[in-house]
């Protein structure tokens, strides 16, 4: 008597082959979905941080308020006097040069200058603008725009406030603009 004997064929092993890789490239994609999102949320975590940091020196520096507005792409000069208010510092600032660091230290967050790796920026948002509108009741309005990841419809266009969609460069590839604003009183 004749023992068969049993086992996978070529063609089951193909198959099975077929069917892994197709689960492969399903889990390499869902990796690459979910880094971008990921680097969006920080982009806008990013564009939070910077709006609420030159709100909060602004509230630190009331007499100076009005000279705070204006549109802000990064590309601030260095002041001649540093205002860093570090422990053991001994240096006294008049309330328009502190303005003047206030300015130069949120540009300079912009692009990332307060992380770097490698002698390079890291951190910062991608082609960053900054506008700040000040009304005389003390009604502040802070817009940080830049530029996102993947294309999507651009909602300052239509928002209830001209200032909004009027910040930014709207000429992004792609409608890839991202904007987040916080509207404020300092009084």
């Amino acid at each position: 008597m004749l023992s068969v004997k049993r086992g996978f064929s070529l063609i089951e092993v193909m198959v099975a082959l077929v069917i892994l890789v197709v689960g492969l490239v399903g889990v390499f994609n869902l990796h690459i979905i979910a880094k971008r999102g990921s680097f969006e949320s920080f982009q806008q975590t990013q564009a939070s941080y910077l709006t609420n940091d030159i709100i909060n020196r602004m509230k630190l520096n009331r007499t100076q308020l009005s000279s705070y507005a204006g549109t802000y792409n990064g590309g601030q000069t260095k002041p001649a006097k540093s205002c860093d208010v570090a422990v053991g510092a001994a240096v006294i600032c008049t309330n328009a040069e502190t303005r003047l660091w206030d300015l130069y230290q949120w540009e300079l967050q912009f692009g990332g200058g307060s992380e770097r790796v490698n002698g390079r920026n890291v951190g910062g948002l991608d082609t960053a603008t900054a506008c700040i509108r000040v009304q005389n009741t003390g009604t502040v309005l802070v817009v940080m725009t830049w530029k996102g990841i993947r294309a999507v419809s651009d909602g300052t266009k239509n928002a209830a406030d001209a200032f909004i969609g009027a910040c930014g460069d709207e000429g992004y590839e792609m409608k890839r603009r991202r904007a987040y604003s916080i509207n404020t009183v300092i009084i």
